[in-house]
């Protein structure tokens, strides 16, 4: 296939671009810098993109955006966020369908922020949305690929993905290979996590299976509490998990952030992944870790 990337230096990009050359696809970056060879050129803040040479892609994935877990969440900072993911997804999105030969597919990144802090409620693609800023941007960021219209599109709904280079589980490495590492909070919110192998594989799945469209949960088939989380990554890494981590401490570190991202839960089951017949590399959190660190 003829696929255009974006975003494809971040976490997810960066693995998936070489996987999908590796398998005969033909790869086109799309990116900020005029001076990239074999990369289409964009600019959503001034809404300047090379248009004439978006024609004809059979797929694009979409996985840009100003980082969420990065920085604390200032207005500027909140700002950034919602632009870079509602509007530049919308200007990509309606650029799309005004093309004499669009894609047939639009993979758009979105994230299980969707349904809010949910407790113990089992969640699937037909769940409502939640509250707060983060199912906020998420239900704008998943409305504004209704402007790619008749192109069929996907909502990747990313858990946190789990990979020891990036991302949250690199964060947490050396405090919790150095015997710090607790519970956040009262350790009962849920954590939705998937292996980076199978957000690949899942990405690839959708690819080749044409009945998969709308919201996809990109979470692994079991979700546990960050209870649970913290004494198995401990246990993989034969480290002690004592040293918890009270609310306040966290707000006061991360401000907002703390409350949306680690105070909060949502227990996110993959429903359109399994009936799709999607086999998972890893479908506990304990074979993930132990394959990530060979243990």
């Amino acid at each position: 296939m003829n696929i255009l990337v974006s975003g494809s230096t971040g976490l997810v990009g960066s693995r998936l671009t070489p996987l999908l050359i590796k398998g005969g696809h033909r790869i086109t970056c799309l990116v900020r810098s005029k001076a990239r060879e074999n990369a289409i050129y964009w600019n959503p803040e001034k809404k300047e993109i090379e248009k004439v040479r978006l024609e004809g892609f059979d797929c694009v994935i979409h996985l840009a955006g100003e980082s969420i877990g990065e920085g604390r969440w200032t207005t500027e900072k909140k700002a950034k966020i919602r632009y870079s993911r509602v509007r530049g997804t919308e200007f990509l999105c309606k650029t799309l369908s005004e093309l004499s030969s669009p894609p047939k597919l639009i993979m758009c990144a979105s994230a299980t922020g969707y349904y809010g802090n949910r407790g113990t409620e089992i969640l699937s693609e037909d769940s409502s949305a939640g509250t707060g800023f983060l199912a906020g941007i998420c239900c704008d960021w998943e409305k504004a690929t209704e402007e790619a219209e008749n192109i069929r599109r996907v909502n990747l709904r990313f858990g946190m993905i789990l990979t020891p280079s990036g991302g949250a589980l690199k964060k947490m490495l050396l405090p919790f290979s150095l015997g710090l590492g607790g519970v956040l909070g009262s350790g009962e919110q849920y954590m939705s996590c998937i292996s980076l192998d199978d957000v690949l594989g899942a990405i690839l799945h959708i690819l080749r299976h044409d009945n998969l469209s709308g919201p996809v949960n990109i979470v692994s088939p079991d979700p546990v509490t960050n209870r649970c989380f913290t004494k198995t990554l401990g246990k993989v890494l034969k480290r002690p998990t004592v040293f918890p981590v009270p609310p306040f401490a966290l707000r006061l570190m991360f401000g907002e952030m703390a409350d949306e991202l680690l105070l909060s839960g949502a227990r996110v089951v993959p429903v359109k992944l399994n009936a799709s017949g999607y086999e998972f590399k890893h479908k506990t959190l304990e074979e993930a870790l132990r394959d990530m660190f060979s243990r």
